[in-house]
């Protein structure tokens, strides 16, 4: 499966899922794709960014409070 970023002649911008690039490439030769806020059957491919599998950054855990702990550990409602 591939996720394509579209955009129809109206400027609406939408995901679509396909089979494969062939897949994307025979609806759209056979105007088989259509907006989903206008019905526009002229749409084309986007530019998206790609999706890397990287390894990702750390999350640091919120304080009770919802405020980003701070350096000491403390949570920052309870200074004061």
């Amino acid at each position: 499966m591939i996720r394509y970023s579209l955009e129809c002649a109206h400027d609406h911008v939408f995901e679509q899922w396909f089979d494969n690039m062939a897949d994307y490439d025979a609806k759209a030769e056979t105007k088989g794709l259509s907006c989903p806020e206008c019905g526009d059957t002229q749409v084309h491919k986007t530019l998206m960014a790609p999706n890397i599998g990287g390894p990702k950054a750390p999350v640091q855990p919120a304080a009770p409070c919802g405020a980003p702990a701070c350096a000491s550990g403390l949570c920052p409602s309870m200074m004061g």
